[in-house]
């Protein structure tokens, strides 16, 4: 971008919350179009940047505060970066932009609240009316889009999000390495990286491990993530779990550098989601060379590539199957680790920061 540009007004509502994939991709896609020269206005985050929320809530600051604040800002152009949150009418003339990561409400209602659903779906499908560019994170995304909603394909982008930031996660400090030893772990774990709501599919990976302590060959399993909508189950099976003697290990959420500390440690990284609009944590672990095992659906098969071991979230058998074979062969394992360093090379954050701001230039050009 030329120096002396007007500068673009981009949703920072996720900005300061607990980190998210949404926070994440914010965080990292405006610090990558900033360096590419970019001028970024960033709105409505809780405490920070400019035009700050405070302590109300998003969706009413969205649907209040915000179309006055575009109005009366410089910037063009506005980019909501979460799945749905575009104001009600155009405000100030404002070009928009929207992110869609997935549509999971659409496609997995069971997993999600029913005043959720609702919102998702009412408030996507008006955005959809009055975006003038949308980006999509995966081709899945952007076809899952086309299939529920009407709108012109040719307003739809697919850019896909990086992976690299963990390569500038610092290593976790004294506090952080003794809590890791604390946990005592054997020397080959498996690591599952996420949110233990529903859609993950926890509860399938647990029973993996189950098959696996019948056969003689039981593996400790890590869970690292936050509670969720629909977690209760999990938790309870994890309680009972515990209680007969396996080694589960609930662990909650951790700060980035004891959380990436944590995935170099695994053995292996299992991921069972019965649907991704993206799937960054498997390719995180790709990244820092940790072979993965996931599921077949969604996106992961167009983001992971070769790499992983694929298993169906349906098949608790075939899971049990795919860790097995990993954490029984450590020359496999070396080679999964290998291709997965060399898939994740092509996820970058400076492409995706190009890329986006291509999607701003094709916006502010469209016809009203």
């Amino acid at each position: 971008m030329k120096d002396g540009a007007a500068p673009f007004a981009i949703d920072a509502s996720l900005w300061d919350e607990p980190t998210t994939g949404i926070g994440l991709y914010t965080r990292c896609l405006c610090a990558a179009m900033e360096r590419q020269g970019a001028h970024l206005l960033k709105v409505g985050a809780r405490n920070t940047g400019e035009h700050p929320r405070g302590r109300q809530g998003r969706t009413f600051f969205t649907l209040t505060r915000l179309p006055e604040i575009l109005g009366a800002l410089e910037a063009p152009l506005y980019h909501a970066v979460a799945n749905f949150n575009l104001p009600l009418v155009r405000p100030g003339g404002k070009r928009l932009v929207l992110t869609i990561h997935d549509v999971i409400p659409e496609l997995l209602p069971e997993t999600v609240s029913f005043a959720y659903r609702w919102q998702f779906k009412l408030w996507l499908s008006r955005s959809l009316r009055l975006a003038d560019r949308v980006i999509c994170v995966s081709a899945r995304t952007r076809g899952d889009v086309l299939s529920r909603f009407e709108v012109d394909p040719s307003r739809i982008s697919v850019v896909h999000n990086g992976v690299d930031h963990v390569d500038s996660v610092p290593p976790p400090d004294p506090t952080g390495e003794a809590y890791l030893r604390s946990l005592a772990l054997p020397e080959r774990f498996v690591l599952y990286a996420g949110a233990l709501d529903a859609r993950k599919n926890v509860g399938a990976l647990l029973e993996a491990c189950v098959r696996l302590r019948d056969r003689g060959r039981p593996a400790t399993l890590v869970l690292a993530g936050q509670r969720w909508f629909g977690s209760r189950p999990v938790e309870l099976e994890v309680a009972r779990l515990r209680a007969g003697g396996m080694d589960v290990r609930p662990i909650g959420y951790l700060d980035d550098a004891v959380f990436y500390a944590l995935m170099r440690r695994a053995a292996v990284c299992a991921f069972p989601s019965r649907y991704e609009g993206f799937g960054l944590p498997p390719l995180e672990a790709m990244r820092l060379g940790v072979p993965v095992v996931c599921s077949d659906r969604g996106a992961m098969p167009e983001v992971c590539g070769e790499a992983p071991v694929y298993a169906s979230p349906d098949a608790p058998e075939e899971l049990a199957s795919a860790l097995d074979r990993l954490l029984s062969s450590p020359k496999e394992r070396a080679l999964r680790a290998a291709a997965g360093r060399e898939r994740a090379r092509n996820f970058s954050w400076e492409t995706a920061a190009k890329q986006t701001l291509e999607v701003y230039r094709q916006a502010l050009s469209a016809r009203s």
